[in-house]
């Protein structure tokens, strides 16, 4: 069965399902001006050694990383973008009283800005908005740090112990926050249907989760741009640009009238 064939049961499942978990990743934000990381116009499409900047061993083992990762820090575009039609329409389905929850590998924080409750949203990959300590643990405002930088320290240390700060975003190599996975795979393990946008599902143990999912029964929808390797075991593929075709979706499965029949365009 073709793409465009897969997903024409889409917004009627949508439609039925009564307990809705969405998984979102950097596809989803791309409208709002967050490039994503391997699409191709990604960060590190354009630019490989980036990844660096991203690696907890890299990180810490070299300060002209962590230079280079405040100073990308402060040009993220993140600290003005705006939510885009998609972040929007999810903060519909949550008022439908069908939303589970959100889980996002996304660290800029759009969700909680489109309207979405911030107790539904699992930040399974944490937040660019907060600093932490690598020694001591300690956690502050990312935006004092970056002040810090601005000011003229390059390489701001904690100021409880004088250890390594960082992003409070999780790095490749770094351990994820328990409670954050857990409620990750409680969302995951409890809805009837997941949607899976924007990610494209290669970084575990997010994408673990449609294991999850499909193990309860639940069925899968994903919505991104190319391909991924749970397309073939997922129930439904759109393959279209997300800024329109979750709108759409979701706006169809919320009408009075209900989603069209199967087959329709």
């Amino acid at each position: 069965m073709s793409a465009p064939e897969r997903a024409q049961p889409a917004a009627a499942w949508l439609a039925e399902a009564s307990r809705i978990t969405v998984l979102t990743g950097a596809g989803i934000s791309t409208d709002s001006g967050i490039p994503d990381f391997r699409g191709p116009n990604g960060l590190w499409t354009r630019d490989p050694n980036a990844a660096a900047m991203f690696t907890l061993q890299a990180y810490v083992a070299d300060p002209e990383v962590r230079v280079r990762a405040w100073r990308t820090r402060r040009e993220h575009p993140a600290w003005s973008a705006e939510p885009n039609a998609a972040h929007r329409v999810l903060v519909d389905l949550e008022r439908s009283g069908r939303l589970r929850a959100i889980v996002t590998q996304n660290i800029d924080g759009l969700h909680q800005r489109a309207g979405s409750d911030p107790d539904r949203v699992v930040e399974i990959h944490g937040t660019m908005f907060e600093v932490v300590c690598l020694d001591c643990a300690a956690r502050g405002p990312m935006d004092e740090a970056l002040d810090r930088v601005a000011a003229g320290e390059p390489d701001p240390a904690c100021r409880a112990c004088g250890g390594i700060l960082k992003s409070a975003a999780i790095s490749f190599g770094q351990a994820m926050d328990p409670v954050s996975l857990r409620a990750a795979e409680v969302a995951a393990a409890g809805c009837d249907l997941l949607r899976a946008v924007g990610t494209s599902l290669t970084v575990y143990p997010a994408a673990g989760l449609v294991d999850v999912a499909l193990q309860v029964g639940a069925r899968v929808v994903i919505v991104n741009g190319s391909p991924t390797p749970y397309d073939d075991a997922a129930h439904a593929v759109v393959r279209e640009p997300i800024g329109t075709a979750l709108p759409a979706l979701v706006r169809a499965a919320l009408s009075p009238s209900g989603p069209p029949p199967f087959g329709s365009r």
